[in-house]
C-alpha cells in the first residue's frame, strides 16, 4: 500500500513503519513463524534453518542460521507477545526486534501499518554496536524488510 520510509534512530532505537494490504492477524501469523522469517528478511542475513515453533508465544525460544560475513547460528527468545498487534524477541546480546501492528483503512483500503524496531538501549555491547555501525546497518535491513513484507501481501 505505502512505501516504507526511511529509518529514524532515536537514542538507541531504529524504526521505520509502512502499510501493508493485509489485516493485522494475517501479518502477525506471518511474523510469529519463524519458519518463514527468511521470507521477509532484509538484511540477507537470515538463512533459514530453524529450530523452534511454528507459532511463536511469549517465553518460545527459536533458533535460525545466519550469515553475516561467516556463519553462525543465533538463539532468540520472544520476550513481548499480544496476538495480531505486537511480537518481539531478543538473543544474548539483549538487543530487541520488534514488530507492532496497527489496523488503518476499512473495506478494500484496509490494511496493517507495520512498525519495526531494533531496539539495542538495553544491550551491554551497546557502544560496541555503535562502532560498527549496526544501527546504520540495521536502518538499511529495516527499511528493505518493510519493503518485502509488503511485497509479500501485495
Amino acid at each position: 500500500m505505502t512505501r516504507p520510509g526511511h529509518a529514524v534512530v532515536t537514542g538507541r532505537t531504529v524504526t521505520a513503519s509502512t502499510v501493508v494490504a493485509a489485516p493485522p492477524a494475517d501479518v502477525f501469523a506471518l511474523l510469529a513463524d519463524p519458519h518463514r522469517h527468511h521470507e521477509f528478511d532484509g538484511s540477507g542475513s537470515v538463512r533459514g534453518a530453524v529450530t523452534g515453533p511454528h507459532r511463536l508465544d511469549l517465553g518460545d525460544r527459536f533458533s535460525m542460521s545466519m550469515k553475516i560475513g561467516l556463519p553462525y547460528r543465533v538463539t532468540n527468545t520472544v520476550v513481548e507477545f499480544e496476538p495480531d498487534r505486537r511480537i518481539a524477541w531478543c538473543h544474548f546480546a539483549r538487543a530487541v526486534w520488534r514488530y507492532e501492528l496497527e489496523p488503518v483503512g476499512d473495506g478494500a483500503a484496509a490494511g496493517t501499518r507495520v512498525t519495526e524496531t531494533f531496539d539495542y538501549g538495553t544491550s551491554p555491547w551497546a557502544r560496541g554496536l555503535e562502532l560498527a555501525k549496526f544501527p546504520q546497518g540495521n536502518a538499511r535491513s529495516i527499511r528493505d524488510t518493510l519493503r518485502r513484507l509488503a511485497a509479500l501481501f501485495a
